[in-house]
């Protein structure tokens, strides 16, 4: 061992104890400060007093204007116009006529991706309270100061795994579905069974750089700094899936082609348009040319020929002629990347402590694209933080539910930039404070082999003293 590495092995093998028996746990909201103490020492009658300690404490959502919602630098005149153009189809709000439904958790792509522009996250008051009817109840885990939240069954009622997304809404009783007659899935019966888990939207911008980033990059760095993940206990595990077997260690390749898949809480989509169609069919209702079928084919509650989004190709100007889900992806290709604030000395200590600790081991600050044909595109920067790798999170994230071959307890590492203007964080949306949600990345215990693979960077964490902490919480509200 060099003698560079000894600070970090001792600061490990002093917090040993705690990796054997860490619990998935969120802390409360920090206070400002610790209680003023008083001790008094046994060999002198002096009393001594303890000043209070100022916590580190997330400042909430980063003011000023949007950071994002723009199109990227160096786009041709005609692709801002396409951008600018699928810019509304995004935003655009769909009626059973337009093939909304059956079944769907919001009726517009931009409803969900709205915070702090369009394309971005959950925003504050979800949208999703205005969508109940006479037909539908509101289910008790939506509410209209949390997350925008899809919802998934862990398991079948036979017991087998479910893992896919019950909608929360449907189309009876609304304008244009007469004679539509569906029941919405009884979800207090299965939250009362622990039978649900919650996905939130994630942000998109920047989206055309992560397609771009070539496969070779995402490998090279998965390698680079091998010895240091290892004494951390990051795997860097993406799973590789060959029949009956699950090999730790490699990319998520796509199960066709074998290229690395990265879009989606478990990298479990390889492109923007694959992910626009799902997502579009999914959480909309919306068949179309990439995802053909309903996903509920009731015959009384189909008010449009399938798939309802498709291309027309006898349009008179070539941008009518392109499907929505073409739209979406060219919008999601075209969004520029978030812009982070100005860097403050507290900013700049908290990257060098985010560092550090080991948090960019995952978080990857910056890739290259490659040599796209969109100019825009080509050899840029992509400062995503993330490696876009899934890992092993342990028992307190895991959520029962497989994607391609992410199992369980596997997702992928979130890209951070943009995060000083998110409200709700982690898949689930569990929290709106990053201070709870670095500590939720602890759980699960090393003897039982089921430790969360961040475990041992959230140590070194949490042995940094509130000063440090603050500046890199202050770090993370910047990007």
């Amino acid at each position: 061992m060099n003698n560079s590495s000894l600070p970090l092995f001792c600061a490990l093998a002093s917090a040993t104890m705690l990796v054997a028996t860490a619990t998935p746990v969120l802390s409360q909201q920090s206070t400002t400060q610790v209680p003023q103490q008083t001790t008094t020492s046994t060999t002198s009658t002096t009393t001594q007093t303890i000043q209070p300690r100022v916590r580190a404490t997330d400042l909430g959502v980063r003011g000023g204007a949007p950071g994002a919602g723009g199109p990227l630098t160096g786009l041709t005149d005609a692709e801002s116009a396409y951008f600018a153009a699928s810019t509304e189809a995004f935003t655009e709000v769909e009626d059973a006529a337009e093939g909304l439904g059956p079944r769907m958790n919001l009726d517009s792509c931009g409803g969900c991706h709205a915070f702090p522009a369009v394309g971005g996250s959950s925003p504050e008051t979800n949208p999703q309270m205005g969508m109940a009817t006479a037909n539908d109840k509101m289910p008790s885990f939506i509410s209209a100061h949390g997350p925008v939240r899809e919802v998934r069954f862990v398991r079948n009622p036979d017991g087998t795994p479910d893992g896919g997304v019950h909608d929360l809404f449907t189309v009876t009783g609304r304008e244009g579905a007469d004679g539509c007659t569906l029941a919405q899935p009884d979800f207090e019966t299965q939250v009362a069974n622990h039978n649900v888990i919650f996905r939130i939207p994630t942000p998109v911008f920047g989206a055309g750089l992560i397609e771009q980033i070539p496969d070779s990059a995402i490998i090279a760095n998965q390698a680079a700094n091998t010895g240091r993940k290892v004494q951390l206990g990051i795997k860097g595990r993406v799973n590789f899936h060959l029949p009956g077997s699950t090999i730790s260690g490699m990319t998520n390749n796509n199960g066709n082609d074998g290229t690395v898949a990265r879009f989606g809480w478990k990298a479990q989509n390889k492109s923007l348009l694959l992910f626009a169609g799902e997502a579009y069919n999914v959480e909309m209702g919306v068949s179309n040319e990439l995802f053909q079928s309903e996903r509920d084919e009731t015959a009384s509650c189909q008010f449009k020929a399938v798939p309802n989004d498709f291309s027309h190709l006898d349009a008179a100007e070539t941008f009518d002629a392109f499907s929505d889900t073409e739209k979406f992806a060219l919008f999601m290709r075209f969004a520029a990347p978030p812009v982070p604030s100005s860097d403050t000395p507290s900013t700049l200590r908290g990257k060098a402590t985010f560092t550090n600790v080991g948090c960019a081991l995952c978080h990857t600050p910056s890739f290259t694209t490659g040599n796209t044909a969109v100019a825009a595109l080509r050899n840029q920067p992509v400062n995503l933080y993330s490696d876009l790798l899934v890992h092993d999170m342990g028992p307190g994230l895991a959520d029962g539910v497989s994607q391609g071959q992410a199992g369980p307890r596997d997702f992928r590492t979130a890209p951070l930039w943009g995060v000083g203007q998110r409200y709700y964080f982690l898949h689930d949306g569990r929290t709106n404070d990053l201070g709870q949600a670095i500590q939720a990345h602890q759980s699960g215990n090393v003897r039982f082999g089921n430790a969360s693979e961040a475990n041992g960077v959230i140590l070194l964490y949490n042995l940094l003293p509130e000063s440090q902490k603050q500046d890199l919480l202050n770090f993370l509200r910047s990007l």
